[in-house]
């Protein structure tokens, strides 16, 4: 199955991960939005929405940048519907927008707690919220959360608890969302990474350069991503994917060429339950 002609709606797309999927979906030749924040150039961050866009645009695809901060409802809902009004649908959902603060809980700012619940949480819910009457319409709609399975464990909490509970607020939504939407014939499911992935936010707030060395990169799961959207939507719901178990499952065995440095040991991300074991790839 192809995604040509098919509409994505990309939060945080304007790099790392978000516009890898684009990216990668653009190659079929679809229409992808690039809901993002960032439309002037960031001191430490590269790319906005319209230097993601010219790469969708020769990757094959078609773009349509738009400023939306996930927390404001009106640019989200308006954002929505110059989607269908641009592309005449929407297909897919992929909720990738979220903040991070490593903090442990008397560290924490209430502010930044507030952010990290707005974006991760409630902007996952209600960008969901309002695709919903538009995916209904669609041939094989599909939600996307990346964000981690349900690990109850108390080692994902302690350290740093607000962001863990914003985090985990996305998968609640994929939980929810998944039953709900069943008899509507939307698929809701999450992609969670087994490594740390090379992005900026991994290099500017999670060790610099040394971690991103011993990463992945955003490929294994722009190309997990695009595995997921090929699923029948009717049937391929409810389920918490990690990248590399999941494109195993799909015949993938060279993990290799996700690495940025072969010769760094890979590093372990947060959230990857402990039952989960290490994938068979080739030698």
């Amino acid at each position: 199955m192809s995604l040509q002609g098919k509409t994505l709606f990309i939060t945080g797309a304007s790099r790392g991960i978000g516009l890898a999927i684009g990216l990668r979906a653009a190659q079929d030749g679809a229409n992808v939005v690039i809901a993002a924040k960032t439309a002037e150039p960031h001191p430490k961050l590269p790319g906005t929405i319209y230097t993601a866009a010219d790469e969708i645009e020769k990757a094959g695809g078609k773009a349509l940048p738009l400023v939306v901060d996930v927390r404001d409802e009106d640019a989200v809902k308006g954002a929505i519907q110059n989607t269908v009004d641009t592309f005449g649908g929407l297909d897919i959902v992929v909720n990738n927008a979220s903040a991070i603060s490593l903090t442990p809980t008397a560290m924490t700012d209430m502010k930044r707690f507030d952010l990290m619940h707005q974006i991760n949480t409630r902007g996952t819910y209600m960008v969901s919220k309002y695709a919903i009457p538009h995916l209904e319409k669609a041939e094989n709609p599909h939600i996307l959360m990346m964000s981690p399975p349900l690990d109850m464990k108390e080692k994902w909490f302690a350290p740093h608890l607000a962001y863990t509970m914003a985090k985990y607020g996305m998968s609640l939504c994929v939980l929810g969302l998944a039953g709900e939407l069943r008899s509507k014939g939307i698929a809701v499911n999450a992609l969670w990474p087994r490594t740390t992935i090379a992005t900026s936010a991994v290099k500017n707030l999670l060790g610099g350069d040394e971690i991103v060395q011993a990463s992945r990169t955003p490929e294994i799961l722009s190309d997990a991503a695009y595995a997921i959207f090929q699923k029948p939507s009717k049937s391929f719901s409810g389920h918490f994917l990690i990248d590399d178990v999941f494109l195993s499952e799909e015949g993938v065995t060279d993990f290799e060429k996700y690495r940025v440095d072969p010769t760094k040991p890979l590093m372990p991300d947060f959230f990857v339950p402990d039952d989960i074991p290490p994938v068979k790839q080739s030698s």
